[in-house]
């Protein structure tokens, strides 16, 4: 199996529905043994979806504001496992008025906020791992890709653009210890995160008719959470600092599919045959 004996440390869990619960999900169908994360009054939502994982799941308290967690993590990591095969961030947040088309008037209180949240903890994550990766491994960070500006996401958007260049500093870095670091890149998914960004659910609908291959944001999620699982086994071994797309080919076209072609007006010739001289 592609993940047979790997030892998985997956955040962002909350309930069925969360994109992290179906990476961790086919991830033990895969050969993964996996412990998850959460926090505070959440942390029993995601007690109740390891229960639905696997019998026996454990949850490890992180609360990515909190600097005393990291070593924390570290420690009950070691006492539990001795080492550490990969990692899979899902974690992002943003105030409401961060979001929704607010970017002009967002005080730095809350870009702060999302900042952290969103992208420092990943190189947080990835320092409080990368001790226990003696055998190498691979750190994967769900994205949204943020190469340009989006309607709506503002400054999430700012902070999953920073989040990606995260990701390449942390290859750099990480490199030569055998420690990979890509971003994976999703169309919009249909979850508990997304229920929070203004104007979700046209985005989701207009995505579906750019993208080559079709997009839904209910279906899609077990393609997202197998590329996942791929990029956390041995099978991309020489791949890092890198942004991988699952997102139906939508960021590699420019526009939607033109549906009809106007008429030439009225005189002029389409496609007028050269002559000669």
């Amino acid at each position: 199996m592609l993940l047979q004996g790997k030892k998985l440390l997956i955040t962002g869990v909350l309930t069925p529905q969360s994109l992290a619960f179906g990476v961790a999900e086919h991830a033990i169908a895969q050969g993964a043994e996996v412990i998850l994360t959460g926090f505070g009054r959440a942390k029993s939502l995601t007690e109740r979806s390891a229960k639905r994982l696997k019998p026996g799941t454990e949850v490890l308290e992180l609360d990515v504001t909190n600097p005393a967690h990291f070593p924390a993590l570290t420690e009950a990591l070691r006492q539990k496992w001795g080492r550490v095969d990969g990692v899979l961030h899902a974690i992002a947040f943003a105030p409401e008025d961060a979001l929704g088309g607010n970017f002009l008037n967002t005080p730095w209180e809350s870009v702060q906020t999302a900042f952290r949240i969103s992208a420092f903890s990943v190189k947080e994550l990835a320092v409080a791992c990368a001790p226990l990766m003696t055998n190498g491994g691979s750190i994967v960070a769900l994205d949204f890709d943020n190469r340009q500006a989006w309607p709506i996401y503002d400054w999430m958007g700012v902070c999953k653009a920073a989040m990606e260049a995260t990701v390449r500093y942390l290859a750099r870095d990480l490199g030569p210890k055998g420690i990979r670091v890509n971003a994976l890149a999703a169309g919009p998914l249909a979850t508990v995160a997304a229920k929070g960004i203004p104007g979700f659910k046209a985005l989701a609908q207009y995505w579906g008719k750019q993208a080559p291959l079709g997009w839904s944001d209910k279906d899609s999620h077990d393609h997202v959470a197998k590329t996942a699982c791929a990029l956390l086994s041995d099978w991309l071994s020489s791949t890092t600092g890198e942004m991988i797309h699952v997102d139906g080919g939508y960021h590699a076209v420019g526009a939607p599919p033109v549906e009809t072609v106007e008429t030439p007006a009225e005189g002029v010739q389409a496609n007028p045959t050269p002559k000669d001289g």
